[in-house]
C-alpha cells in the first residue's frame, strides 16, 4: 500500500482554489477510479495517463488505484488534472521521488504521447500558486501566459519526461521569466473623428467618471468611431486591474495574449447574442462579455436590436460590478466593472430628424422601436447625446480636432482628483459618498430641484446627475458643484424622455 500527494488548482469561477491530488494504490484486481466530483474530461484522464505513460516508457501500476481529488464539494473540471494525476500515479509507485513534491503545483493537458497541451486560466492558477508560495509547473504553449504574473516561478515543461527529470534532478526545468509588455497600447485616435465636439465632450465627461453613455443618431454619423475611441481616452491600468482583467480573460475560449497586457479590452458582442453569452453561464460556469469587459468597454451597437430579456440582465451588474451565476450544481461569481457604452438609432429607417433624408416611419413604429430599451435600463445610463449626421463640409475638411492624448491628459488630471478625493471614480460613489463630495452650491441645488420637478425624475436619475456633474466639475479643475456644471449634467439626462 503507497500513497502520493500532489498540490494542483480547480477553476471556481475567475479563481484558482487549492486541489489535492492523492493517489493511492492497493492490491487487488487492476482499476483505476477517480472520486472528488470529476466532470467527464477529468474521468477520462485515466484513458489519457494510462496512455501518456506507456508511450514515456514509464509503468502503469497494475493494481487498484484510487485518485482522491479533494477538496470533495469542488467541481472538478478541464482538462489540466491530467498532469497532477500523472505525477501522483509516478509517485505513489516509486517510479518517482514522492519528496519534495509539496513545493509545486501542476496544471497540463496530456495528449497520447506525453505532450502537454494548453490548459485554460493559466494566468489564474499562476496567481494561486504564488500566492501559496509554490512553483507552477505547467504546459509549454500556456508558460507565458502564466509569467506575466510578478514574482511567479513558471517551470516550462513540454512533455512528461520533461518534469520527470526535473524532478528526478536528471535535468532541471529553468524557470521562465516573461515580463509584461511596457509599451503604451495603440488605440484609435478621436482626431480621427471628424466634427460632433458635443459628442466628444460626452465622451470626455464619461471617460474622466466611468459613467455609462448611450448614443444616439442615424447611421454613418460616427457612433461605433466614438465608443472605439473610448479606452484610449482612460487613464491607464495599474498592475492589480490589468492582472484581474488577464485573469478574466484568460478563461475565455480565446484566452489571453501576453502582449497586449494592460490594455483596456473593448467587447462588442452582435446584437443576437443571448444572455448567457454577455453575463456568462454554462454547465460550468464561464464569464461572459460583460466580465471579458472587465476594467474595459463594453460596446453594444444596435441596441434595441438586442433581445428585451438579453438587456434586462444588464441592470445589477451595471450598479453592483459583479455577476453571480447560479446553476443547480454550482454557483460562481465572476468580476463585471464594465464602462457601457451603447448606439441606436432615432428610429427603425435610423432618419428621423435627418436635414437631407426623410424619416419614413409612423409615430407608433418609433415608440415601439424606442419601447425595446425598458424604463428601468435606461434609468442606470447616466449620459445620453445626440450624434447628428455631419455636413459634407465638415468632412471634406482636414481633421483639425484635439488628439486622443490631448484628451486623455484632462481625463488623467480629473481621475487622480477623484481618488485623491475618495478613492473611487465617480460613477462608483455610494449615498453617503454623494453626501460628501457632491453637494452643489446654492443655484446649482435650485436648477437641479427644477429638473427633478419638471423632468420627474427617479431617485437614481437624481443621484447619477449629481455624479455626472462631480466629473465635469473635476474636469474643469473645480472644488464645488455650481450651477454650469448642474445644467450640462441634467443636459444629458434630458435626452431620456
Amino acid at each position: 500500500m503507497s500513497l502520493a500527494v500532489v498540490h494542483a488548482r480547480g477553476l471556481d469561477g475567475w479563481q484558482a482554489r487549492p486541489v489535492t491530488v492523492e493517489v493511492h494504490l492497493a492490491n487487488g484486481l487492476p482499476a483505476c477510479t477517480i472520486v472528488g466530483l470529476p466532470e467527464a474530461e477529468v474521468r477520462e484522464a485515466r484513458d489519457r495517463v494510462r496512455a501518456a505513460l506507456t508511450v514515456a516508457g514509464f509503468e502503469f501500476p497494475a493494481r487498484r488505484i484510487t485518485i482522491n481529488l479533494a477538496p470533495a464539494d469542488l467541481p472538478k473540471a478541464a482538462g489540466h488534472f491530467d498532469l497532477p494525476i500523472a505525477i501522483g500515479i509516478l509517485a505513489a509507485s516509486a517510479q518517482l521521488p514522492a519528496t519534495g513534491l509539496d513545493q509545486y503545483e501542476f496544471a497540463g493537458e496530456l495528449a497520447l504521447t506525453g505532450e502537454l497541451r494548453p490548459v485554460h486560466g493559466a494566468l489564474a492558477l499562476a496567481l494561486a500558486a504564488t500566492d501559496a508560495r509554490r512553483s507552477l509547473c505547467i504546459s509549454a504553449p500556456s508558460a507565458a501566459e502564466a509569467a506575466m504574473v510578478p514574482g511567479a516561478t513558471v517551470l516550462s515543461a513540454g512533455h512528461l519526461l520533461d518534469i520527470s527529470r526535473h524532478l528526478s534532478g536528471v535535468s532541471m526545468l529553468e524557470p521562465l521569466h516573461s515580463s509584461p509588455s511596457t509599451t503604451i497600447p495603440a488605440y484609435p485616435d478621436l482626431r480621427d473623428v471628424k466634427g460632433q465636439q458635443s459628442a466628444k465632450r460626452a465622451l470626455e465627461i464619461a471617460a474622466a467618471g466611468g459613467h455609462s453613455l448611450l448614443l444616439i443618431g442615424p447611421p454613418g454619423t460616427g457612433k461605433s468611431m466614438l465608443a472605439q475611441r473610448l479606452p484610449g481616452l482612460l487613464p491607464p491600468l495599474d498592475t492589480a486591474q490589468a492582472l484581474e482583467s488577464a485573469a478574466v480573460q484568460s478563461l475565455g475560449s480565446a484566452g489571453v495574449n501576453p502582449q497586449l497586457f494592460g490594455r483596456r479590452p473593448f467587447r462588442s458582442p452582435h446584437h443576437t447574442a443571448s444572455s448567457a453569452a454577455l453575463v456568462g453561464g454554462g454547465s460550468v460556469p464561464l464569464p461572459g462579455e460583460i466580465s471579458l469587459a472587465h476594467h474595459g468597454v463594453l460596446f453594444l451597437d444596435e441596441l434595441p436590436e438586442f433581445d428585451r430579456k438579453v438587456l434586462e440582465v444588464l441592470r445589477e451588474p451595471l450598479e453592483s460590478g459583479r455577476i453571480q451565476i447560479s446553476r443547480a450544481a454550482r454557483q460562481a461569481e465572476f468580476p463585471a466593472r464594465f464602462q457601457l457604452v451603447a448606439a441606436m438609432n432615432p428610429c427603425p429607417c435610423g432618419y428621423q430628424g435627418h436635414p437631407q433624408k426623410a424619416c419614413r416611419c409612423t409615430p407608433e413604429q418609433i415608440a415601439r422601436y424606442r419601447g425595446r430599451i425598458s424604463g428601468p435600463l435606461l434609468d442606470r445610463i447616466d449620459m445620453v447625446i445626440e450624434v447628428p449626421a455631419v455636413p459634407e463640409s465638415t468632412l471634406a475638411a482636414a481633421a483639425d480636432g484635439e488628439s486622443s492624448e490631448q484628451v486623455a491628459g484632462r481625463v488623467a488630471l480629473a481621475h487622480q482628483r477623484q481618488l485623491l478625493r475618495q478613492q473611487c471614480r465617480n460613477s462608483e460613489l455610494g449615498s453617503a459618498q454623494l453626501d460628501e463630495h457632491c453637494v452643489p452650491d446654492e443655484a446649482g441645488r435650485a436648477l437641479l430641484q427644477q429638473a427633478v420637478q419638471h423632468l420627474h425624475l427617479s431617485a437614481r436619475a437624481y443621484h447619477r446627475i449629481l455624479r455626472v456633474a462631480r466629473s465635469i466639475a473635476d474636469l474643469d479643475g473645480a472644488d464645488g458643484i455650481g450651477r454650469s456644471q448642474i445644467a450640462e449634467a441634467v443636459r444629458y439626462r434630458r435626452q431620456l424622455d
